[in-house]
């Protein structure tokens, strides 16, 4: 996405409004919009940030980021993948609109540990949990319950 030209644009708006006032107005006018990028640029990207933190609490486990490449925004999505391996974990449809409660109980000390992450990632509690969630029950991220058999110096077996 190219800033510069909602900037020109919002330059050009500026000067074209003082043009109705008097010729210091068109004057100061034209200073101003000339040093506009760099501070309308951050309220742009503000705004954005903003947006897109709503989309992606939205989104979830989704998500949209914001990329700065130079001085051009790049938007990327990230959708949930929800394909099983074999029969281990069905398919979970999370463009489901309708929602459940859950509560859920955690020790205070991970309670302050998932605000911690859920802030640092700019995303709701809610929003932190549902990836979490979402994440765990992903079959190539998922710890395999089984067990291997130790080789070398321990011993497996019945002894008499």
């Amino acid at each position: 996405m190219d800033l510069g030209q909602h900037i020109t644009d919002l330059q050009r708006q500026l000067v074209e409004a003082a043009e109705n006032g008097t010729e210091e107005t068109r004057v100061v006018a034209e200073r101003l919009a000339a040093g506009l990028d760099a501070a309308t640029r951050l309220v742009m990207l503000d705004v954005l940030s903003a947006a897109l933190s709503e989309i992606t609490r939205d989104l979830a486990p989704g998500s949209v980021e914001l990329r700065l490449r130079g001085r051009e925004v790049e938007f990327v999505v990230a959708q949930a993948t929800t394909e099983a391996e074999g029969d281990e974990l069905q398919s979970v449809d999370l463009d489901d609109v309708s929602t459940s409660r859950t509560t859920l109980r955690l020790p205070d000390a991970l309670k302050a540990k998932v605000d911690e992450a859920a802030a640092a990632d700019g995303l709701s509690v809610n929003t932190w949990l549902v990836r979490a969630v979402a994440a765990a029950l992903q079959p190539k991220q998922r710890r395999s319950t089984q067990r291997t058999l130790r080789t070398g110096d321990n011993f497996a077996g019945w002894a008499r």
